[in-house]
């Protein structure tokens, strides 16, 4: 029995039957359990920051977990407190960080961090933007404005009201003194690689600032070099309240983080929240290889000369190109993101289907300008065969 009809057979239907099974990968490569060769653009979803079988995450994470494999919370550990004094000299404000082991965790813990915090004041509402995603479990959900994913599910909670993203006066409309916090992704990722309008976020801040409600950034995606920049809001010159990771900082090994900032650090007392797995030593140092490693002036050139060379595409299924350094969308005039993800994978390209109009590409960050040519190469004939 192949591998695919093993997969359907032993997992729930929540991911359907993916279409290749990979076997190996080495720098931004990878193999399928037949074989065949792809270069790697999705990363993982903007997780394997450096790659495939990186010589510096092999190397700590083997002299972890032959050292010291788990403790639990009830111990501490050194990897876990140099990571979270690196992260804080990187954010260079004072701040307090949990560990937890996803994104959806990381939120879920600002869910509840902003929830003591703006419980204190009486305050009783969060916002947050449309078609923003934060997670799938319940508190995280109850913030996610995809109704697709989160309508079956209710109700939930806590009163979250949606507004639509980068529209600032829709903001001051809608929160007031009564409002805990703001959600927002710096730039939407599920929704399409969806970049805020100059100055949304800076507004937002001012928001946040004028009616005492936090100011979460969900940086899952964004963060850790993906953009450009180690986080996505620095780019903008706003510091939030709250901050998010997770993806990227552990290139492959499960990770996410929370952040508070100044006086909301200190919000959680002994027994508010915590993790069994948590700031795992293993993952604390496969995110500090990564932390060491990346170069951000090479994120930056490459990123340029993709996106350069995809709106340099003169093709008719093409219609823009849009996101932030090594996180772009390739925006369709026709439902087409399907084929456009089968066909690359024909020609030896793995790319995710985002949107029925929109491809995402989150390459490993550590892809080269040779590899992004062959992409950009191949991208005409790619769109050719998809639109057929």
């Amino acid at each position: 029995m192949n591998l695919f009809k093993r997969f359907e057979e032993a997992f729930m239907g929540n991911y359907g039957v993916p279409p290749v099974a990979l076997a190996r990968g080495e720098g931004t490569r990878v193999w399928d359990v037949d074989g065949k060769e792809y270069l790697d653009f999705i990363g993982g979803i903007a997780v394997s920051s450096l790659g495939h079988a990186h010589p510096a995450l092999v190397e700590a994470v083997s002299r972890q977990v032959a050292t010291l494999a788990h403790t639990s919370n009830l111990f501490l550990h050194e990897p876990e407190v140099l990571l979270a004094e690196k992260l804080l000299g990187m954010l260079d404000a004072p701040a307090r960080v949990f560990f937890a082991n996803s994104g959806t965790e990381a939120n879920e813990a600002a869910y509840k961090l902003a929830l003591k915090h703006g419980r204190r004041e009486g305050r009783s509402y969060f916002v947050a933007a449309e078609n923003g995603f934060h997670g799938r479990t319940i508190g995280a959900l109850s913030l996610t404005g995809k109704k697709a994913i989160r309508d079956q599910f209710g109700p939930f909670p806590v009163d979250v009201r949606f507004v639509p993203y980068g529209d600032a006066d829709a903001l001051k409309e809608t929160m007031t003194g009564d409002c805990i916090a703001l959600f927002l992704e710096p730039t939407q990722g599920e929704a399409g690689v969806v970049p805020p309008p100059v100055g949304y976020l800076e507004a937002a801040r001012e928001i946040c600032d004028s009616t005492g409600a936090l100011l979460v950034a969900d940086e899952i995606q964004s963060a850790i070099g993906r953009t450009g920049h180690w986080f996505a809001h620095q780019a903008d010159g706003v510091t939030p309240d709250i901050l998010t990771l997770a993806k990227g900082l552990g290139g492959g090994l499960p990770i996410g983080a929370c952040v508070g900032f100044g006086d909301v650090g200190r919000s959680f007392e002994k027994g508010d929240h915590g993790s069994t797995f948590g700031g795992n030593p293993v993952s604390c140092a496969a995110a500090l290889a990564v932390l060491d490693n990346l170069d951000l002036g090479h994120v930056r050139s490459v990123a340029a000369r993709l996106r350069d060379g995809l709106e340099a595409v003169d093709h008719p299924l093409l219609e823009s190109v849009r996101g932030r350094g090594l996180w772009l969308a390739t925006v369709l005039r026709e439902p087409r993101a399907a084929q456009v993800q089968e066909a690359a994978a024909a020609a030896g390209f793995l790319v995710n289907a985002l949107q029925p109009d929109a491809v995402r590409l989150a390459p490993p960050l550590v892809v080269t300008a040779d590899e992004v040519d062959a992409l950009v190469a191949s991208f005409p004939r790619i769109l050719t065969e998809a639109a057929a």
